[in-house]
């Protein structure tokens, strides 16, 4: 089984050296006193602490003590051994169990390494005793006391560097997950876009497209037997080519739409009937219901997409023979209604949007409005026309300011 001992670090390291030159420290001092004469056996006592310095020695080198908690408890037991058998012969070598209560208590589990250091402290009270031929309290006093120093100080230090490394382990879930939002961010940003360019180029170059497909095969009906209205309907071709010119080279600078330069959003939108009922549309007509107030550019141009994609519509699909557009103020809102008389259809029926018939109409319009905080409806039935309805609030915080300035 593999030990859990943290990685080292320039701390630990530095204590591990503290600890091998502590060790081996003792192991000189207790064989230069008896080779001095201080004590008995002076002849066994300074080569049983060059073995036990050589079998503690080996255990830094060994590669598995480090890695299986069986090869360290191994080594342990080789280094106890020859540790008892130095105490037997010196009384000197009860200070050897301070550091080894260390070393048990850092390879060892945490139960089987108290139970080591207490067997440890036991064994050099009884040596020591036994050296002394008496036994008294005081005797007692420095083996355990040491034990339960170092039993404290090695649990505090477990205890500290789990807490960081608990601490660790969240600053970098907290990096992560960051770096996920930050990505989930930018994904959200991208899609978001995505979308916005979808909508402006339904609502805008899509739509002068279509009318210019319309026109030029009215223009095609026309020939050879009424070329003057063939030429009429190149003619406003050409008109509507120009005008998504101008719309694509402003979509590109992501400036506002060319039929709000320098004008209202009444005008843009009484301009935008007038071309409606010269290209083969419906009869179209607009009116403006209340005081008129300045709105934000955001408003203005998403009234006028709305406006362009409805009309649109009605032109392509609804066979109607008037379309009614209305810009009202009133009640802490702005409102745009469309409405025909053509032939009608059930919201509830409509079939998923398709990119590449232009299927983007009401669900873009609705999208546009809801990213003002407005809403958007929609009222019809086969044969009973349609009407639609788009409300902008003017009490939320962009509507306050005043409008942007427009070349």
């Amino acid at each position: 089984m593999k030990t859990t001992a943290p990685a080292p670090t320039p701390t630990t390291r530095a204590l591990a050296w503290c600890l091998h030159l502590l060790l081996l420290g003792l192991l000189a001092l207790t064989a230069v006193r008896a080779a001095a004469g201080t004590g008995p056996h002076p002849g066994a006592v300074p080569a049983a602490a060059a073995v036990c310095a050589l079998v503690y020695a080996a255990g830094p080198l060994l590669p598995a003590v480090a890695r299986s908690r069986r090869a360290a408890a191994l080594w342990l037991a080789a280094v106890g051994g020859v540790w008892l058998v130095l105490l037997a012969l010196s009384a000197d070598a009860v200070w050897l169990a301070f550091p080894l209560y260390f070393l048990q208590l850092h390879l060892l589990p945490p139960r089987t390494g108290t139970a080591a250091v207490a067997a440890t402290a036991v064994a050099a009270v009884g040596g020591f005793a036994a050296h002394q031929d008496s036994f008294g309290a005081a005797m007692a006093i420095g083996p355990l006391l040491g034990a339960a120093v170092a039993v404290a100080v090695v649990r505090g230090y477990q205890a500290l560097y789990r807490e960081s490394d608990a601490r660790r382990r969240l600053i970098e879930e907290l990096t992560a997950a960051r770096a996920d939002l930050a990505a989930a961010q930018h994904t959200a940003g991208v899609l978001a876009e995505r979308e916005r360019l979808a909508r402006e180029i339904h609502d805008t170059l899509a739509q002068g497209l279509s009318s210019i497909q319309l026109l030029l095969r009215a223009a095609e009906r026309a020939l050879p037997d009424t070329p003057s209205n063939a030429s009429r309907y190149v003619g406003q071709a050409r008109r509507a080519a120009v005008d998504n010119l101008a719309e694509a080279r402003r979509f590109v600078a992501a400036l506002a739409p060319p039929a709000l330069d320098g004008a209202t959003l009444s005008d843009a939108l009484d301009r935008l009937c007038a071309a409606t009922d010269g290209r083969q549309g419906p009869a179209a007509a607009f009116r403006v219901v209340g005081d008129p107030v300045p709105l934000p550019t955001a408003h203005d141009v998403a009234l006028l997409r709305v406006a362009q994609s409805a009309l649109a519509n009605t032109v392509r699909h609804a066979g109607a023979a008037r379309a009614d557009v209305t810009l009202t103020y009133g009640g802490g809102q702005v409102s745009l209604g469309v409405a025909d008389d053509g032939r009608g259809f059930d919201p509830a029926r409509l079939p998923a949007p398709d990119p590449e018939t232009g299927g983007y109409g009401l669900g873009t319009m609705r999208a546009r409005v809801r990213s003002l905080g407005g809403t958007l409806t929609v009222a019809s039935a086969p044969g009973d026309g349609t009407v639609l309805t788009a409300r902008l609030p003017l009490d939320t915080p962009s509507a306050h300011p005043a409008p942007e300035a427009r070349p």
